[in-house]
């Protein structure tokens, strides 16, 4: 009987005219990104959050930018600046080099905020952000609809309190504060079109799609459930064949291709099985 890594390389030299690629938090964890799966992941990252015994849900909250909008851009500051200093791993050059072999390319669905897809060279017109980027701001009241780009702030972050040093990022058209353009928990202030844009953008790849695609989906658990949803709602729509990999969680509908390890280690080892089977 084939292994796992061994029917993942399989499904991605089967026909297919598109990859997609879907993931969740777990695809950043191997850059060295924290995992804020449970309390405790996301207290060891954050004391100073532990200290205040917030959970994960309350503290990524909009309410926080109108109650201590210095304590909002310390969390949301620090997570900015990781990101921008972080190199994604090897996985994601290994994905760049699998979409070549596809006549349609890749598209991405992520529900992560943190631009590693675009960071690793992905084609910023095949990312599909869900939830939103850290690296685009909108006003928190809001009072219009215009999101723009956060490159040109720089947030100072007290690590002992989590607290940003002002002057805070503001809105160009009305001086409230700012916040990032991303979809937090009970949030009716998120301007959603930018992530609209790319789901038009990813349903014109869809329609371009002349055979079934493959869908490899990294480090998405059920905690948060958006990246499974749509891994799910592909299967139906297109009979793509999904290839499921998380070291927690991997169970796969039947006829799909469950890899029960971390993301990196699953990827270099499908990478591996393929590139021998290429050289035989």
């Amino acid at each position: 009987m084939m292994t796992a890594i061994e029917r993942a390389a399989q499904a991605l030299d089967a026909t297919s005219s598109g990859l997609i690629v879907a993931t969740g938090a777990g695809m950043g964890v191997d850059s060295g990104l924290p995992d804020f799966r449970g309390t405790e992941g996301f207290w060891r990252a954050y004391p100073p959050i532990k200290k205040r015994k917030i959970r994960f849900e309350e503290m990524a909250n909009p309410d926080w930018f109108d109650r201590e909008p210095e304590f909002a851009w310390g969390f949301y500051g620090h997570r900015l600046n990781l990101y921008r200093n972080t190199q994604p791993h090897h996985g994601f050059d290994i994905i760049r080099s699998w979409a070549d072999e596809f006549s349609n390319g890749v598209f991405v669905f992520t529900s992560n905020v943190d631009g590693q897809f675009q960071k690793a060279g992905f084609n910023e017109k095949t990312i599909h952000e869900c939830h939103g980027s850290i690296h685009h701001l909108q006003c928190t009241q809001p009072c219009c609809d215009r999101i723009w780009s956060a490159k040109k702030f720089q947030i100072k972050v007290h690590e002992e309190t989590l607290t940003a040093a002002t002057p805070l990022p503001r809105c160009p058209y009305c001086d409230a504060i700012a916040r990032p353009n991303i979809l937090l928990f009970g949030d009716m202030r998120w301007i959603s079109s930018r992530a609209a844009a790319q789901h038009n953008e990813q349903d014109d790849w869809i329609s371009e799609l002349t055979h079934s695609p493959i869908i490899i989906e990294c480090g998405a658990g059920t905690h948060v459930p958006s990246v499974r949803y749509f891994s799910q709602q592909m299967i139906r729509r297109t009979r793509a064949t999904l290839i499921r990999i998380n070291p927690r969680e991997a169970e796969t509908p039947p006829n799909h291709v469950s890899v029960a390890l971390p993301a990196l280690e699953a990827l270099e080892q499908i990478n591996e099985v393929r590139s021998r089977a290429g050289a035989s």
